[in-house]
């Protein structure tokens, strides 16, 4: 009995070193679950005001779809909804953008084009309350179209404007199903006149000289049958049932960007981190290793005497 305690005693050292050596392993790999510090998506609610900050219509809302205008919208207050939980540090753009279009709904809107964009990011200040009165909000104002237009509001920072490269994307082409923007919250369309000539200019005709009657030329085919080259009529595409989908909830802005691998070919080893206690845990390792020769050691002792 007392030649097999020093092994007991070993044996149950070298397990708690073990135990040690892995809690880090197990912790490191927790920690890389939410790279994005536990951010989740928000519920937005809006309201139009007038120029004094009195609600024009209804009050606070989240209701989506496409609502056509009496009046042009004019600013257009935001804030999250009430009961629910905001994390420091996450951030919800949330922006305004005004086009012309070519008709006062969307299934006449056909091209879209940008005239003017405003954007806002709520935080956990930005949150609703039980006692909201006297409180301010954060406002969104965009330029107020005098023909025909659509105003979008959604839930990033993206300008939809049609051109390329980083924070751009495809401007609203119904025709074409485009249904941008994305993470579109609501909209509103309407006008009364078109944003361009109904006709294109004439040309000023010129007076014909007097001649002697002829034979009548033979019937050509009218000038404008064939479409010109690089002007040719977009494909045409089933058309949406309705409008596109709308939803008030907007997912966070990612606070950074991953930082890029050394190689910049790989990703980075997210498992460990930088941060890693990759000495402790080899020092550890090590430990564990010279504790379970012991053990093994000293049980032989034990057996051969």
């Amino acid at each position: 009995m007392s030649r097999s305690q020093p092994a007991r005693s070993l044996a149950v050292l070298a397990a708690t070193a073990f135990a040690a050596a892995a809690a880090p392993l197990l912790a490191a790999g927790t920690a890389s679950a939410t790279p994005d510090g536990g951010c989740q998506s928000a519920t937005v609610q809006y309201r139009l005001v007038d120029k004094d900050g009195k609600p024009v219509g209804a009050d606070w809302t989240s209701q989506g779809g496409f609502h056509q205008w009496d009046t042009v919208p004019g600013t257009v207050e935001v804030r999250l909804a009430p009961g629910q939980t905001v994390g420091d540090g996450c951030t919800y753009p949330v922006s305004l953008a005004e086009y012309t279009t070519e008709g006062p709904n969307w299934y006449t809107s056909g091209h879209q084009t940008l005239v003017d964009k405003a954007t806002v990011y709520l935080t956990a200040k930005d949150v609703a309350g039980q006692d909201d009165s006297g409180r301010t909000w954060q406002k969104l104002a965009v330029k107020s179209p005098d023909c025909y237009g659509q105003i979008d509001l959604y839930g990033d920072d993206v300008t939809y404007d049609g051109k390329t490269g980083e924070g751009h994307g495809p401007a609203p082409y119904q025709p074409g199903n485009v249904v941008t923007p994305y993470h579109l919250i609501a909209a509103w369309n309407g006008g009364e006149k078109p944003c361009t000539p109904a006709t294109p200019d004439s040309p000023t005709p010129s007076q014909p000289a007097p001649s002697t009657p002829s034979t009548p030329a033979t019937p050509t085919a009218p000038a404008h049958s064939t479409p010109p080259a690089g002007h040719s009529t977009p494909p045409a595409s089933p058309k949406l049932s309705t409008t596109p989908p709308t939803t008030p909830d907007v997912p966070p802005m990612h606070s950074a960007p991953p930082s890029p691998s050394p190689s910049g070919s790989k990703p980075p080893l997210a498992e460990t981190g930088a941060s890693a206690p990759v000495g402790l845990i080899a020092g550890a390792a090590g430990l564990v290793l010279l504790l379970g020769a012991g053990t093994v050691y000293v049980t032989s002792r034990a057996r051969r005497s």
